[in-house]
């Protein structure tokens, strides 16, 4: 396995655990991982040149504030 295949698998599987403590604590923990995930995909992107990824981002929070915040 190269040093890359290595980082990756290890990645994978911090992320699996990671994601079963968040699901014990319910919905909240839940939510917490999305949001981790959303804000490391949209700099993830903005890193390639896509700085989209956060205005669609931007726009969703948006909306459930709109939703929630009343």
């Amino acid at each position: 396995m190269t040093k890359a295949e290595r980082r990756a698998f290890n990645q994978r599987q911090h992320a699996i655990t990671r994601q079963q403590a968040q699901q014990d604590r319910g919905p909240r923990g839940v939510a917490e991982l999305w949001w981790d995930q959303a804000r490391k995909l949209a700099g993830d992107r903005a890193d390639q040149g896509d700085e989209a990824a956060w205005s669609d981002l931007a726009v969703t929070l948006k909306n459930y504030c709109d939703r929630y915040g009343q």
